[in-house]
């Protein structure tokens, strides 16, 4: 049977995803096993931005120049090193902050050339397919690599080593399908005619202004909501089910798995109605992913004083629904007001904004061992209510003169 190659491609993608948060169950492993402090575990949580966020702004020029292939072969052989390094130094930090950075380097650079590259290959379905084909390869692998390695690190022998022993496994299938995928040469068409190149010639164009990214509309419009993409999950899996350790003792690591795949899941789910809102109401998107983001930093400072099982499934699913609208607000807003010429790398500054909000674990277990964890909570709804004032002005700018 022939695998079309944007199946093959897609699986790469899920592979990469399910190793980006095979990590986020094991931490409570980490912390029983090895007597790790919640400040050390969480900074190798946030170490992965790290490795991600150059590899992010670099990957999509190398793949302009050198081709999607030639960026996912080293990649996906990186992702099998990561993971090996993640389990033959399950005993001691060091190899498992190089190895987080490691796999922070492997996902960032896989992102841009493995959505482009499956856009490109599905061209046998209508325009949007190919996207929503990528989103949905690297969300899978993003939630359900951590709903599985919850189970296998729960009830399987060595924890810390065969939930990378399996990733290992899954990355030598996708390297091997996805090493010879069909790619397209660039400046060809799908249908087979060149693609006319833009010359700028000696024309002068005016006076020269900033880059998109470097422009206020960015960061007064669409920044101030970029970090609460990833913060939301990330509260969600690293905050929450600590929270109420003493009520899931014997299953934590398990639970620690569910509450990443409902996460990360409810994320997936609205994302598409949340488009078609978008459509025709920009700006709303964003307003009510930043109500779902301060209402679910709200309920786990409800948890942290009730310790609720229900109360902690009931704030992931709202964080998942903030993580999946305020995305989906901030790239239609970047889309909808950057130049296509500028659009890649104004894009890529946006992700990495997103992606800063994998340190917030960080930040408040820090603060936690100064203050009461709930004051930190707390406190951290503050910048939430602010970033939802900035949501609110954004949308008001957005909407159409009447």
């Amino acid at each position: 049977m022939r695998i079309p190659g944007w199946l093959r491609v897609a699986f790469a993608m899920f592979v990469v995803g399910w190793g980006a948060n095979q990590f986020t169950p094991l931490l409570l492993v980490y912390r029983s096993t090895d007597h790790y402090s919640q400040t050390l575990v969480t900074s190798m949580f946030a170490a992965y931005v790290l490795g991600l966020v150059p590899a992010l702004l670099l990957s999509a020029e190398l793949a302009g120049r050198h081709g999607h292939r030639s960026v996912l072969r080293p990649i996906m052989v990186l992702t099998a090193i990561s993971s090996l390094l993640l389990a033959v130094g399950a005993h001691s930090a060091a190899p498992l902050f190089v190895g987080r950075v490691l796999y922070g380097v492997c996902t960032g650079a896989a992102m841009a050339p493995g959505t482009t590259w499956v856009k490109e290959l599905s061209t046998d379905a209508p325009v949007g397919t190919g996207a929503r084909r990528a989103t949905i390869a690297l969300s899978a692998g993003f939630g359900g690599g951590a709903f599985l390695v919850g189970f296998m690190a729960q009830w399987l022998p060595e924890p810390k080593v065969l939930p990378y022993v399996v990733h290992i496994a899954l990355t030598v299938i996708a390297g091997i399908l996805v090493w010879n995928a069909p790619t397209i040469d660039a400046g060809v068409h799908p249908s087979g005619g060149r693609v006319a190149e833009e010359r700028s010639g000696g024309a002068y164009r005016g006076p020269a202004r900033p880059h998109h990214a470097l422009s206020r509309h960015f960061w007064t419009r669409i920044a101030p909501m970029a970090a609460w993409v990833f913060a939301c999950p990330s509260i969600s899996m690293v905050i929450l089910p600590p929270l109420i350790k003493a009520q899931i003792s014997g299953f934590a690591v398990a639970f620690t798995g569910i509450v990443c795949g409902l996460t990360l899941g409810t994320g997936v789910l609205v994302q598409q109605p949340a488009r078609r809102l978008e459509a025709r109401r920009p700006g709303g998107v964003t307003v009510l992913g930043m109500l779902g983001t301060l209402a679910g930093v709200l309920l786990t400072v409800l948890t942290a004083g009730e310790h609720s099982v229900l109360l902690v499934v009931v704030a992931a699913v709202v964080l998942g629904a903030g993580y999946g609208m305020t995305l989906v607000g901030g790239l239609t807003a970047v889309e909808r007001s950057t130049p296509a010429s500028e659009l890649a790398m104004t894009n890529a500054v946006f992700y990495s904004l997103t992606y800063a909000g994998f340190t917030v674990p960080t930040i408040v277990s820090v603060l936690v061992e100064h203050w009461p964890e709930r004051s930190v909570l707390v406190g951290l709804a503050a910048p939430a209510a602010l970033s939802l004032v900035a949501a609110l002005r954004a949308q008001r700018a957005a909407a159409p003169a009447s």
